[in-house]
């Protein structure tokens, strides 16, 4: 016979009904009607705790209070920033990304407050996320072209569709690979470019740092889309901090850098390069940098008063 007082089965768990909490229930409901007051009489900042309150013990709420919630963050963040408070400005956005963690609207206006204040890495993750939630977001996709032009020089550009360059690179890279070097470490990896081409002429491992945020994501972004993703691990971290086996577990047998300027060493090569030898790669005999050869070509101009001398760049 039956079990009539068997619950039916339906081929998975019911879902529990939300135990109802009549104190709690009031709580939501007084300090929603408290929030929507404080804001008609512009009083922020009381609004602004009052939905915390209200979104973190009611998430159900959540649609119906976004528009307003947003628009009272805003304006508390204004006055906060007018009065110089900057962290609890910086606090409050935390917070309402906590609840709201894929609001594009929140975190393009987070990066806006982060780029005037001189966060423009930081500015630029928002941004980048902001796009990613909403791809036809014009103020996002405007705020990230515009924080990019500051973090991503003009030159950079030239210089990666410089085809001369990349082919001596990939060339000097396939050698050393080729005589035994299949540990690598691509330092200040921009794009990701040599790390990549040490991978394509089949190093073993391969790992590459980068001190700029924003790089760093551009470059995790690129090698992901070039399919090797897996197999070239990227560091945030600037060359001279890092430490075997806490950032990579051995001793590499290859460095490859492109941490030169017009100048040579406006961008600290020597101080990478001696740290390395030191700290990261084998001993001499059995591994090797590129570039490892250097020309320096110098031109002095006489003028009136000075010698104005130019340094051509390093040879790979």
């Amino acid at each position: 016979m039956p079990n009539t007082s068997a619950r039916p089965k339906h081929g998975r768990r019911a879902r529990r009904r939300r135990r109802v909490d009549p104190a709690r229930d009031q709580l939501v409901s007084s300090s929603l009607e408290s929030a929507q007051q404080c804001l008609l009489n512009q009083d922020y900042g009381t609004a602004f705790v009052h939905y915390l309150l209200v979104l973190n013990l009611a998430p159900v709420f959540k649609d119906f209070a976004q528009e307003s919630f947003r628009f009272t963050l805003f304006k508390w963040a204004e006055e906060l920033d007018s009065v110089g408070r900057i962290q609890e400005l910086f606090d409050c956005y935390e917070q309402a990304l906590e609840i709201f963690p894929a609001d594009e609207v929140i975190l393009n206006s987070m990066g806006e407050h982060l780029f005037r204040m001189g966060f423009r890495d930081e500015a630029a993750g928002h941004f980048h996320k902001a796009l990613k939630l909403k791809p036809d977001y014009p103020e996002a996709r405007e705020n990230f072209y515009r924080v990019a032009n500051w973090l991503v020089e003009r030159w950079h550009f030239l210089m990666l569709n410089d085809h001369g360059r990349n082919r001596k690179y990939q060339q000097a890279i396939q050698k050393a690979v080729q005589n035994g070097c299949n540990t690598v470490l691509d330092i200040g990896t921009g794009t990701g470019i040599l790390g990549m081409c040490a991978k394509k002429a089949g190093a073993a491992e391969v790992y590459a740092c980068e001190l700029s945020k924003t790089m760093y994501e551009l470059a995790c972004e690129v090698v992901a889309a070039n399919g090797m993703e897996g197999s070239i691990k990227i560091l945030h971290k600037k060359s001279l901090e890092m430490e075997v086996p806490t950032d990579i577990p051995h001793r590499v047998s290859l460095v490859v850098t492109e941490t030169v300027d017009a100048g040579l060493f406006g961008e600290g090569i020597i101080e990478s390069l001696i740290h390395a030898w030191h700290h990261l790669l084998l001993p001499p005999k059995i591994s090797t940098v590129v570039p490892s050869v250097k020309t320096t070509f110098q031109m002095f101009q006489k003028s009136s008063s000075s010698f104005n001398c130019i340094l051509a760049n390093l040879e790979g």
